[in-house]
């Protein structure tokens, strides 16, 4: 009793006081290092970042809404080539042997730079034969010219195809020390829809314009990848006369 009222009292403290003091301590800290302190640390650290809000973390703008552009309602441009060339205006006929605007220039540099593709085409229609696929008279005491008409071996530079469209044709033109050309046999009535002149007024007769299919090595300016291509074109290659039910060539 006197030994702790001493102590109490600020007086010396025996060894035995200062082990249990000691241990004391070491319980302690040994407390304070325990698996629960990784776990406090933790709690504070998610503790101290939710109460701090990441840097880069700003506000969002008020949206705005703006009214999407109307693309339907605007003028596209037009990469097609126009309905009618200018040479139209001087012929009546489907094709146009003369062209103020016929594009020379262009069609050499491009068949220059498409040379081999472009031979291949063209040999495909340099030697077509143009005459009708029925068997024509074999002697000129055979033939019978019942109708009127017009010949003529025509190089065109534009005509119009199959499917009612004007093509710029290859003709005429010079690449790689060769020209190249398209010519072909036409032959137009004079008097179509007529009465046939040499068959008798008894008979029903009329003067008919026969065609023929003819393909053309064409050039188009508008694609950009291969502007050569091989196009079927409706030409006219005979006149003959029409007789009650049956057809007389001539």
């Amino acid at each position: 009793m006197l030994n702790g009222t001493r102590h109490h009292n600020g007086l010396e403290a025996s060894p035995r006081q200062h082990s249990v003091v000691s241990l004391v301590v070491v319980v302690a800290a040994l407390a304070n290092r325990g698996p629960g302190a990784g776990l406090r640390n933790q709690r504070s650290s998610v503790a101290f970042g939710a109460r701090h809000p990441h840097a880069h973390h700003h506000r969002p703008a008020p949206h705005h809404v703006h009214p999407q552009p109307s693309y339907g309602h605007e003028p596209q441009p037009s990469y097609a080539e126009p309905a009618e060339p200018a040479c139209a205006a001087n012929t009546t006929k489907p094709w146009c042997l003369e062209d103020a605007e016929y594009p020379l220039y262009e069609i050499r540099h491009a068949a220059e730079y498409h040379y081999e593709k472009l031979l291949s085409l063209y040999a495909d229609v340099a030697d077509l034969n143009t005459e009708l696929s029925v068997e024509r008279p074999k002697t000129l005491e055979e033939e019978t010219y019942l109708c009127p008409s017009g010949t003529a071996y025509v190089r065109p530079l534009r005509a119009i195809n199959t499917e009612g469209k004007w093509r710029v044709v290859v003709n005429n033109v010079d690449v790689h020390y060769e020209t190249l050309t398209q010519t072909t046999r036409v032959e137009e009535c004079l008097t179509a829809g007529d009465a046939c002149p040499l068959v008798p007024e008894c008979y029903e007769s009329s003067c008919l314009q026969k065609s023929i299919y003819h393909r053309f090595l064409v050039y188009d300016a508008y694609d950009q990848y291969f502007p050569f291509a091989v196009e079927t074109f409706k030409l006219p290659a005979s006149c003959a006369c029409l007789l009650g039910a049956s057809t007389l060539d001539h």
